[in-house]
């Protein structure tokens, strides 16, 4: 099922503030909240496509690479979307923002994601990483596979990534396993209630009675491992991929960070690149110019033959259409644009010379000017008389 445009999800303008866009996800997030919906899946998906379209339009270059690609900015293997948020990440990355809404817990009182006191555990979550990927424009025009070595946290081996040496725990005395402190102020209004994370367990609900040695509680480890990256075709210098989960571990089983990768691409030795088109230098001679030629002209794919007319001039411009590179996740392709250049040699023979002296006096060697290149050359004399 195709996915619904983001801006239609949260009933916002591409030109919505940040606090215009905030109010309408928490408005939605409080319509489809799990709480108020028990057992209702319609309501959970809309739910989860509310929040993953503030995740992005919230976030200035998520929202740049929707606005130009759609959906298939964040699709081809290196998207982090393609099945959709899960409430463990928003109730992990925006809470706040409706947490208030449900008896004041952090995450909504959801009572579904975990059951009871348990439930208002803060989930925690890992650190995004972020690397560069060099890509040749020949990987670029086909998509490649890169597999690439990271250093980055992740769970505990030993204790499992519970932080905890034997899965021993005790409930925190300070919170009662509920995650928050209750503060009670008097102010000239009244009493004032707010809650906060505890500080003790932080917001967890417990604390290990006996820590695992090697992560010393964290429940995480620095460790090398080596993580398999598609980068889909058509990608551009300076475009970032993200791939979800795969960034750091968090602390005692929380949401793992993302994987933000960077595309750097490498210069190439024989064409440029503006955006899908690719720009190529082809050198003919002085007699293929004259008399008409078939040349071979490099691709990205192999090479091509291509027919040079008789009196082609230097500086004419050959499309070769389809032999650019192709659009992120999409069927168009840009064009090769071919330069031709009549290559002059600068060390010739005297019987060269002798031959090119007797060709220039040929009326056929002669520069004719065409009537709009006259036209041209007549306004030019106006403009300086």
């Amino acid at each position: 099922m195709a996915k619904r445009d983001y801006y239609e999800v949260l009933g916002v303008g591409k030109n919505a503030t940040p606090e215009e866009l905030k109010k309408a996800y928490r408005k939605l997030a409080l319509q489809y909240h799990p709480d108020r919906n028990p057992g209702d899946k319609e309501a959970e998906e809309k739910f989860k496509e509310a929040a993953e379209a503030y995740d992005v339009l919230s976030n200035p270059d998520k929202k740049a690479r929707y606005d130009q690609f759609g959906h298939a900015a964040f699709e081809g293997g290196a998207g982090g979307y393609e099945g959709g948020m899960n409430i463990n990440d928003i109730f992990s990355q925006f809470g706040d923002i409706f947490g208030d809404l449900f008896g004041g817990s952090r995450f909504g009182g959801f009572s579904g994601f975990g059951g009871g006191q348990q439930g208002r555990r803060a989930a925690t979550r890992g650190t995004n990483l972020r690397i560069k990927v060099k890509l040749t424009l020949e990987e670029i025009e086909k998509g490649c596979e890169k597999k690439i070595k990271v250093q980055k946290y992740v769970p505990c081996k030993t204790c499992g990534g519970t932080g905890s040496r034997n899965g021993s725990y005790e409930t925190c005395p300070h919170c009662h396993g509920s995650g928050v402190v209750t503060e009670v102020r008097r102010t000239i209004l009244g009493q004032m209630q707010t809650q906060s994370v505890c500080p003790h367990c932080g917001g967890e609900g417990r604390i290990i009675k006996d820590k695992c040695r090697d992560c010393n509680g964290d429940g995480i480890v620095r460790s090398e491992e080596i993580i398999t990256i598609n980068i889909p075709a058509g990608v551009y210098d300076g475009m970032q991929l993200s791939m979800s989960g795969k960034g750091n571990a968090a602390p005692r089983g929380g949401v793992p960070g993302d994987l933000i990768i960077l595309v750097e691409e490498v210069p190439h030795d024989l064409f440029e690149r503006q955006e899908n088109n690719l720009y190529y230098n082809a050198f003919i001679t002085f007699a293929q110019a004259a008399m008409g030629a078939s040349i071979e002209i490099p691709t990205l794919s192999g090479k091509v033959k291509v027919k040079i007319d008789a009196g082609t001039p230097s500086g004419k411009v050959l499309r070769l259409k389809g032999k650019g590179l192709p659009q992120v996740n999409s069927y168009g392709r840009g064009d090769l644009l071919v330069s031709v250049n009549v290559w002059v040699p600068k060390n010739l023979s005297r019987e060269e010379k002798e031959i090119l002296a007797k060709l220039d006096k040929s009326p056929n060697f002669q520069p004719t000017p065409s009537k709009q290149e006259r036209g041209f050359f007549d306004k030019m004399k106006d403009l300086f008389n």
